[in-house]
């Protein structure tokens, strides 16, 4: 992803460590190379590097769920990268699409981020700023023609949002003089697409499944999107920043403008099939019908289906942010836009389907399956 910021030749590199958690996911490695040659030190915590590093960067194994592997990394930047640390970019988390409680948001979000933070009050690191990864999520949804700031009302309605509000809660109660910024993102996408509710919902109507056609929940509402080149600049800012944010700051960063389900529903079809596809909204009454048949799908043998019966609760949230305070802090607005990109998601999936289906972890259907087989070797490395 090359973006402006990406080829600066004048920005001066500045003293201090940048570390990054979760950095060998598709965030936290684009925050990596952002700020490759920025600062003196680029240190990625993760639970294993398999690949080498961008140039200027270290890599530096740990599991966030033991403190002996926390403190180990720790100990490692300290003798060896110094004790002044820049920021703290946190975006090492447990995420699934099953809806219900897991221990491992506990495990790996909650505490994990308490023990990161005690360690670094452990070692005396000089922590100039923490960030953490959190989610719009938290908040309580809104209706069509309301817009979400950062006073809206905390209610997060499952178990991901859930750990996000409790994690904020132990940064809070944790960070001492360490100052905080909390993150509440909206959903994250690139021209590839790599947005798993976005995925299956292509997925859906390029296979023209019968799913594709029924929506649980009113089309006209809609939630905010960010696309990864526009939070990876949003990052930048919040650590150009740091010694003029307040010391603990939620900031909202997404696309003020959501897209209803509809408009993505029919630009997709339109795209993929250069047809218009009418979606059936389900009334309010054959919810619970709604649910059952999501339960059933799951229980049929070798299905696998995206859609949950916890989905079918959460499909009339709406999300639209008022992004005022991202502006005024740090002079952020998102340069892209989902309606801008779609075309190019439409344009990867027709391009080539396989590499497409791979690239967002979607089931193969029967033809890609044996498109994959026959395949060579070194095709299925670069699809990869």
């Amino acid at each position: 992803m090359n973006t402006e910021s990406d080829n600066k030749t004048d920005t001066k590199t500045e003293n201090g460590i940048v570390i990054v958690t979760g950095s060998t996911g598709r965030i936290g490695d684009a925050v990596m190379r952002r700020f490759t040659g920025r600062f003196n030190e680029v240190v990625g915590l993760d639970r294993k590097a398999p690949s080498p590093p961008p140039p200027g960067c270290t890599y530096i194994p740990v599991e966030i769920t033991s403190d002996e592997s926390v403190r180990e990394g720790l100990r490692i930047i300290r003798e060896h990268h110094g004790a002044h640390i820049a920021s703290v970019i946190h975006l090492a988390a447990y995420y699934d699409f099953f809806g219900e409680p897991s221990e491992k948001y506990d495990e790996i979000t909650v505490r994990g981020t308490g023990r990161l933070l005690q360690r670094l009050r452990e070692f005396d690191f000089q922590v100039e700023q923490f960030v953490f990864s959190s989610t719009m999520l938290v908040h309580r949804p809104a209706e069509p023609g309301q817009f979400i700031n950062e006073d809206w009302p905390i209610e997060p309605t499952w178990a991901y949002p859930e750990s996000k509000v409790r994690t904020e809660q132990i940064i809070h109660d944790e960070r001492g003089d360490i100052p905080a910024v909390l993150l509440r993102i909206a959903g994250v996408y690139d021209d590839r697409c790599h947005s798993i509710p976005l995925a299956h919902q292509m997925q859906r109507i390029y296979e023209r499944q019968l799913t594709s056609r029924i929506y649980s929940g009113s089309t006209s509402h809609g939630q905010s999107f960010l696309h990864m080149d526009d939070l990876v600049e949003a990052i930048e800012l919040v650590v150009e920043r740091r010694a003029q944010l307040p010391p603990e700051v939620p900031i909202l960063l997404g696309e003020p403008e959501p897209l209803s389900y509809d408009e993505v529903q029919h630009t997709f079809a339109r795209l993929i099939h250069g047809e218009e596809l009418e979606t059936l909204e389900v009334p309010g009454p054959l919810t619970p019908l709604a649910k059952a048949g999501a339960w059933v799908m799951e229980k049929l043998p070798g299905a696998d289906p995206f859609i949950k019966p916890w989905m079918i609760d959460r499909a009339n949230d709406h999300y639209a942010l008022d992004i005022t305070r991202a502006h005024t802090l740090l002079g952020w607005d998102p340069k892209r836009s989902l309606r801008e990109t779609i075309p190019k998601m439409v344009a990867e999936l027709k391009a080539d389907p396989l590499a497409f289906y791979r690239g967002n972890n979607l089931e193969l259907t029967s033809e890609l399956e044996k498109q994959a087989e026959t395949q060579p070797e070194e095709a299925k490395s670069n699809a990869a």
